[in-house]
This record gives structure tokens, C-alpha cells and sequence, in this order.
């Protein structure tokens, strides 16, 4: 049934405020638009009944870690319990995984640059296929501190590359294409207030540093190949503590740049499973790493049910 009167004003006034935007003109003349990696697409699904009504995205790595959040995130609503099932829409391919409860739509990225990248490109383009309006995405995830102590939670100022500037970069048709990486400050600041709220863990808002490696690309002495010194790691490291970063991880370049480009409101909250001052290898016990991993689905949770009113 159509909305009318002073309801259906709101709601219109409501769609128009920030609708998801796409910087590529070519995909308006697409009879069909196939998001292969999300076994989705316009011509195989009624992707604004699916999707419309999504106002939170949250990203993080792990398949498993997005299940686990989704159901957190669906009891902390009210709009599950405790043993529900909640299926994987993506079950057509074996790349990611999306699970979705109410307004929350969550979804895995795998590790590094390339994968997050080929995932929001779908993303978006299902969120703006689908007619999205306010949509607030939030990438969930771990990485290792500077200066921090294990456990802390870092939410993103500004995503640098390894020479700590804030900038991705990528090679188009042969040419180099730099795009900014500022994420949404007012959101940062949210989240640091609902982090304050909880008052459970340590909080701050900092630089994080995307790397395009694991290994020597974030300077640890521990990979198959190493050409530096525990020195040359050192004076990285605290050079890199200096110009304001306090993380690193290999996701949040490209994040901040696709998600600013497409005016997506957007942030960055990670856990730090180590100090890498003091040490290359995770080896805090399992149990206390699975604590660890939650800080940021519980901080996320917080924000969204104080968004909705349920908090």
C-alpha cells in the first residue's frame, strides 16, 4: 500500500537525503547487472525487496566472524534469539558471505586490498540497485598496535598507505589514480562517544595504515623473506607512531576511498591483537583472541541500537 499524506512526505523527504551514488555512468545502460561474486544481480532478484530497507552495512574479513555478529547484532535488536538460523544470501558462490537481520546487512571481504575492493564494487552497486538512502557502512575487523596495548580498539581518523600518506593509489588503463582516504569524522567521534558508553575496553581514534602485505609490507622480521634490520623495524614503526598511526591492517585504504567516492558514510573499527613495538607473532591464548574480536562487533552493536533508539 502506497504511503499518503503527511507520512508519505516524511518518508520522501526521508529517501532524498543520501541516496548511494555510483561514479560509474556506464552501468545505467546495463540491460542486466550481473554482481557475479555475489551470485546476485537485477534481472535474478528483486534486489529493493531484498535490500531496501538497509540503513547499517558492516564488513569484516572473516565469514565467520560476519555470522557471529549478525546473530549478536539481531539479539541485541530484539529481532532474534539465540539459535536462530540466519542463511548466507551469497550461497551461489563461494567467495563471500552476507547475512542480513532487519536494517543490518552483514558481509565477509576476505583478506587484503584486492578482495575488499572486488567486493565493494558489488556491494555499492547492490545498495544503490536497491534504492539505499542514509546507508552507514562500518568495516569490523583486527590488526596490530603501535604504541597500544593488546585489546585496544582503534577507530580510523584517516586511513595512510605505508609512507603514511592519506591517499590509495591504483594503476587505471596504465595511469596512476590517487584517491583521497578521509573517513566520516563526526562518525568517529560517535563511536568514540558509544565507546565511552561502554566504558569495557580501550578506545581511541588514530591513523591506521593499510598495507598491501602481511609480512615485509608491515615490517615484521618473521615472513619467508626479510631484508631489514630490528633497528630499520623499530625506526619504521615509531616513525609511523609519530605521523598518528596507531594500526595496521590491509583493508582500509581502499575502504575510505571507494566509500567517500560513492558518499557513503563511513568507518573503520579494528581490535589490536598485539603491540608490534614488542613483537611480530600473535600469542595471546585463543580464548582471549576470540574476546578480543568481539570488542569491535560489541562497540558497532552499541552505536546501531543507539541509532535506532533501542539502546
Amino acid at each position: 500500500m502506497a504511503a499518503t499524506g503527511t507520512g508519505a512526505q516524511e518518508l520522501e523527504n526521508h529517501h532524498s537525503e543520501r541516496p548511494v551514488q555510483l561514479c560509474n555512468p556506464h552501468v545505467a545502460s546495463l540491460k542486466e547487472d550481473v554482481l557475479y561474486h555475489f551470485s546476485l544481480g537485477t534481472g535474478t532478484h528483486d534486489l529493493p525487496a531484498m535490500f531496501g530497507d538497509v540503513k547499517f552495512v558492516c564488513v569484516g574479513g572473516s565469514p565467520s566472524r560476519m555470522l557471529t555478529f549478525i546473530k549478536y547484532v539481531a539479539t541485541e535488536l530484539g529481532l532474534g534469539r539465540p539459535g536462530d538460523e540466519y542463511p548466507n544470501i551469497c550461497s551461489g558462490s563461494d567467495r563471500y558471505a552476507m547475512y542480513k537481520v532487519g536494517p543490518v546487512l552483514s558481509v565477509s571481504h576476505g583478506m587484503g586490498i584486492p578482495s575488499i575492493a572486488i567486493m565493494l564494487h558489488e556491494l555499492i552497486k547492490l545498495l544503490y540497485h536497491a534504492r539505499c538512502t542514509d546507508v552507514t557502512v562500518i568495516r569490523i575487523g583486527t590488526s596490530g598496535g603501535i604504541g597500544l596495548e593488546p585489546g585496544s580498539v582503534v577507530i580510523t581518523r584517516q586511513a595512510v598507505d605505508a609512507c603514511f600518506k592519506p591517499e590509495f593509489e591504483q594503476i587505471v588503463l596504465g595511469k596512476r589514480v590517487v584517491r583521497g582516504t578521509d573517513l566520516d569524522e563526526a562518525l568517529a567521534q560517535e563511536l568514540l562517544r558509544c565507546a565511552g558508553e561502554l566504558s569495557e575496553f580501550a578506545t581511541v581514534v588514530g591513523n591506521t595504515m593499510c598495507t598491501l602485505d602481511f609480512y615485509e609490507g608491515q615490517g615484521r622480521l618473521d615472513g619467508a623473506l626479510c631484508s631489514y634490520t630490528e633497528k630499520d623495524k623499530q625506526d619504521y614503526l615509531r616513525a609511523a607512531h609519530a605521523a598518528g598511526v596507531r594500526n595496521i591492517e590491509m583493508e582500509s585504504s581502499v575502504f575510505a576511498a571507494m566509500c567517500s567516492a560513492c558518499g557513503l558514510r563511513a568507518a573503520v573499527v579494528c581490535v589490536t591483537l598485539l603491540d608490534r613495538l614488542l613483537g611480530d607473532q600473535i600469542r595471546s591464548p585463543h580464548e582471549v583472541l576470540v574476546e578480543y574480536q568481539q570488542r569491535p562487533q560489541r562497540l558497532v552493536g552499541h552505536f546501531i541500537k543507539k541509532s535506532l533508539g533501542r539502546a
